[in-house]
């Protein structure tokens, strides 16, 4: 999807993939990461997510990167959190205590700005991205993080049913984007209980991506 089309959807409030609690599978699940209390979480495509949050009273250092200068400034707003305001390159670097947000374009953030991380979640990143963005955002991902581990959310479903967004990533697409650096570990798989935008059965898919050859 273009920049713009998200733009939109912030300035309009239309933002029903939101969750008005923590993810579940977030809860269930993060703990597989290995990661310890203070390590760097890069949290792509953050919108205002109440996962911060939740990673933040985990002891994690929370990094997020999001185009929607409105999600930014109510994250922050929600969390009680006053951001310092700098620039780095193109983009906008809003900081406040453990949690730093990159705002613009994430495809011109780079390794250096981004510092080190050392796990990714991504819950509603992969799955909002049109099937050309989604080769060139994992292999970004990776360029900028390395092969650090991630806990990945999506969805699967009839995609001819529904165009998406959100789309569905099967796991032979999921292992095609990170086959060649990761081993994919299935954790999770729960049928939704309402259909997905009220159009079409899905289940919510829940991997770790491991870093190839760890255990």
């Amino acid at each position: 999807m273009e920049a713009q089309f998200w733009l939109n959807r912030w300035a309009e409030n239309q933002i029903g993939w939101h969750q008005q609690e923590y993810n579940p599978f977030l809860v269930k699940h993060f703990n597989t990461l290995k990661l310890a209390a203070g390590d760097r979480v890069l949290v792509p495509l953050c919108g205002k997510t109440k996962d911060i949050q939740w990673l933040l009273e985990a002891g994690y250092r929370v990094v997020g990167a999001e185009l929607s200068v409105i999600a930014i400034e109510q994250l922050f707003e929600e969390l009680g959190l006053q951001p310092e305001k700098r620039p780095v390159g193109t983009l906008t670097c809003y900081s406040a205590g453990n949690l730093e947000v990159f705002v613009g374009d994430l495809f011109e953030l780079t390794a250096k700005q981004l510092g080190s991380i050392h796990g990714i979640y991504d819950r509603a990143a992969l799955v909002a991205l049109s099937p050309e963005m989604r080769r060139r955002y994992s292999a970004h991902l990776v360029a900028l993080t390395g092969r650090v581990p991630q806990l990945v959310v999506v969805f699967e479903y009839d995609q001819s049913v529904m165009p998406g967004p959100p789309f569905s990533i099967p796991a032979p697409e999921l292992s095609r984007h990170y086959e060649s650096g990761y081993d994919l570990v299935l954790l999770d798989q729960v049928a939704l209980d309402e259909e997905l935008k009220g159009k079409v059965a899905a289940t919510e898919v829940t991997w770790l991506l491991r870093p190839s050859g760890e255990k």
